[in-house]
């Protein structure tokens, strides 16, 4: 596999996608929920646009989702319902999209007040040619988080530039003794030929074991760095998710006004 982003004379060119799927048993048309004023999957285009890292493109499986990104101003492309896992969905959606790209960036279509600083801080590790995938995290501050199986850990190791070499990521509390833990946030920046060889591989024991879909690409030796990034995005996966995004979305306007 080369970790080659694209010729020397040019920066790398950098695809974000945004896989949007309209079933979701805990938030029926998650999508489409309104938002101050807007539907979730564009204010999570907005952010990405706010970033100004590439072309933004949304991968669909629905005809409502493709329409109200379209009155927005984005693009969409349909794709298939039954893909296996997000990856998958973004891989096609680059090959309906840009297959010239040099790195795709993939944003869950949930988190609708990501900061787009780390957008650019998922993006940071592949600047360093041995490393293949980029990530982020944050430092998790409470004793509840730290339990939480749901709060994805990463374990890590410091190197050079402030970013950290991924070791493991696991819904166990680790590592064990003093020091800080780290929630892990899926936004990941892809080398192409990373993405194709990633997506052509089985699921590995790791991965179906802790069910995290990452450890495939630690398994099979991927190289995956993380950037530590200060707040968390707070995606929406439940009706009080969506309460606790609606009133911060209210703070803000109230702020902005101020």
């Amino acid at each position: 596999m080369s970790a080659s982003t694209g010729s020397s004379a040019r920066p790398p060119r950098v695809l974000v996608v945004i896989p949007a799927r309209m079933a979701s048993s805990r938030l029926p048309d998650k999508p489409l929920t309104d938002i101050a004023g807007k539907p979730m999957i564009v204010q999570v285009l907005d952010r990405a646009r706010e970033a100004d890292l590439g072309r933004v493109v949304v991968a669909a499986d629905d005809a409502r989702i493709c329409a109200v990104v379209e009155a927005a101003g984005g693009r969409a492309v349909m794709t298939r319902k039954d893909h296996a896992s997000g990856s998958d969905r973004v891989r096609e959606a680059v090959k309906k999209a840009d297959q010239n790209c040099d790195i795709i960036l993939n944003l869950q279509g949930d988190v609708p007040l990501i900061d787009p600083a780390s957008l650019a801080a998922a993006l940071d590790p592949l600047k360093d040619p041995a490393v293949d995938i980029g990530t982020i995290m944050i430092e998790i501050r409470d004793e509840a988080g730290r339990q939480d199986p749901s709060f994805v850990k990463a374990v890590t190791t410091p190197i050079e530039g402030g970013r950290h070499r991924a070791l493991y990521f696991t819904r166990a509390t680790a590592p064990t003794g003093e020091g800080p833990l780290y929630q892990h946030i899926g936004v990941y920046a892809w080398r192409r030929a990373t993405l194709e060889r990633f997506v052509a591989l089985p699921p590995s024991p790791l991965e179906l074991r802790e069910k995290l879909e990452q450890l495939r690409a630690l398994e099979a030796g991927m190289r995956i760095d993380v950037s530590l990034v200060p707040a968390t995005p707070m995606d929406v996966n439940t009706p009080q998710d969506l309460d606790r995004v609606r009133a911060a979305f209210a703070e803000l306007a109230v702020a902005d006004k101020a």
